[in-house]
């Protein structure tokens, strides 16, 4: 292949085409750096930590042990509870289904003490998990809680967009002008029907009026019950710091972990809708990232640049390396990717199928290109993989538009499902052993227009969370 020369002008366009495609946006002005924001995570995180590296020591989950492991770390059985709850909820250790309350630590946990971004990720997930980490007042009204639990994100960035403290009237009126948006996006299918017209007849305006003004009073005083419910959990998770008076919220401030969170999943927005200028030279991660936004004819014409550059044994093995990592968007762009490589990659996919993360991709890569593995069983919608994998393939699938703010994706992802309705859906989805199987199950029931199918799934994601049944 004979290059053609370049001009100087063209050269210095191309240049600057370039590095404006690997600018990275620079952080807010008074963020603290990296190495202080873990600080503070493994600090928020402390004795979960503890209670881990005592479960991985001695094998057992403080579930079946919780008076000996309170005694050993000097905590309440209460704090052990909590305290390991959201060791679960930060990925720090893995539980087996076996009912023998056996534990392993995570990559989390290993990588705690020398790696930020183990930290920084751990504490994240918690905070993606919030309504995990304490329960709602028993006698609150399910729907209040959940309308609330699905405000929460835009009332956080509007904190962090306001660059100050939020006082309480602002927090309330923000919560209820969403609960109002939402409730209009699920339709009138739950609005309370009017007294039948005899009886409206038979009623004078001022009694209807004083019932409405009671009526609204009431609901208010629940929103605002609920409301301090879940600022003070977000405020236990070191998101916001939260001055009361009484059992009023007063106002309300971003902690710098808090902030930081707010702005990576803003910027997560920005990157996606970036030129893919430059992705030939960046990293296996970077270049799928830049493509994520792209539709199947570019993103395809990316791998090829980015491949052709590079040998391809290595780069068959970065494109897996980004696999393994935490982002599902990211390994499904991978294998996509390795499509595109074809016959060299057949060795190292073939590996790749004895790991429980990559193993539905690999499978499904390998019927592309060997028509089917005989070994496996086709009794899902997938031919090649089994009904749990197929499960397993959609939680992951479904934690990829969670993850990068496309919730409303989740109803079409239904579909998808190897299930042929959503509550036998849920109920395999417990058993699928996804890391992400909390945080889909509530993006799942704030996403569902059926407020009893909702709830069905909230209390699936709280029986995972706790490992109930």
């Amino acid at each position: 292949m004979r290059l053609v020369p370049q001009t100087p002008p063209q050269r210095a366009t191309v240049r600057r085409r370039t590095q404006a495609g690997r600018r990275t946006p620079p952080p807010p002005k008074g963020l603290a750096p990296q190495e202080e924001l873990a600080r503070r995570a493994r600090a928020q995180l402390a004795d979960a930590v503890r209670l881990a590296r005592w479960a991985q020591r001695t094998g057992t989950s403080p579930d079946v042990a919780a008076e000996r492991a309170a005694g050993d770390l000097g905590l309440t059985v209460r704090q052990t509870h909590d305290h390991w709850g959201r060791a679960r909820l930060a990925g720090l250790i893995e539980q087996g289904r076996d009912g023998t309350g056996s534990v392993r630590a995570g990559w989390r946990l290993r990588a705690w003490d020398h790696d930020d971004t183990a930290a920084l990720r751990g504490w994240v997930a918690l905070l993606d998990a919030w309504s995990l980490a304490r329960p709602a007042p028993p006698d609150a009204d399910p729907g209040t809680v959940a309308d609330v639990v699905a405000a929460v994100p835009q009332l956080l960035s509007v904190m962090y967009l306001s660059d100050g403290p939020v006082t309480g009237a602002g927090l309330i009126d923000l919560t209820r002008r969403r609960i109002l948006e939402l409730r209009a996006d699920r339709g009138p299918g739950g609005a309370i029907a009017d007294d039948e017209p005899d009886a409206r007849d038979a009623r004078s305006q001022e009694d209807e009026r004083n019932d409405g003004e009671r009526r609204d009073e009431e609901d208010v005083a629940e929103l605002v019950r609920i409301l301090g419910w879940a600022l003070d959990t977000l405020a236990s998770v070191g998101a916001l710091t939260l001055h009361a008076r009484g059992r009023h919220p007063e106002r309300a401030r971003l902690t710098e972990l808090g902030g930081w969170a707010m702005w990576t999943k803003l910027e997560h927005i920005c990157i996606a809708a970036q030129s893919p200028a430059g992705n030939i030279e960046q990293s296996a991660v970077a270049m799928l990232r830049g493509c994520a936004n792209l539709t199947p004819g570019p993103a395809r014409a990316e791998y090829r640049a980015w491949l052709a550059v590079r040998p391809a044994g290595p780069a068959v093995t970065e494109l897996l390396d980004a696999a393994r990592g935490e982002d599902a968007l990211i390994r499904g762009l991978a294998f996509e990717a390795l499509r595109v490589v074809g016959a060299p990659a057949l060795p190292a996919v073939r590996e790749a199928v004895d790991e429980p993360g990559l193993r539905p991709y690999a499978l499904l890569w390998l019927a592309e290109h060997e028509e089917g593995d005989p070994r496996d069983q086709a009794d899902s919608p997938h031919g090649v993989l089994s009904r749990a994998e197929a499960t397993w393939l959609w939680v992951d699938t479904a934690s990829a538009a969670q993850e990068h703010g496309a919730e409303r994706l989740l109803l079409d992802h239904l579909d998808a499902a190897p299930q042929p309705d959503v509550v036998q859906l849920v109920d395999e989805i417990r058993d699928c052993g996804h890391p992400r199987t909390v945080q889909v199950l509530l993006a799942l029931a704030a996403a569902h227009p059926d407020p009893a199918v909702a709830k069905r799934v909230r209390r699936a994601a709280f029986q995972v969370h706790t490992g109930g049944v």
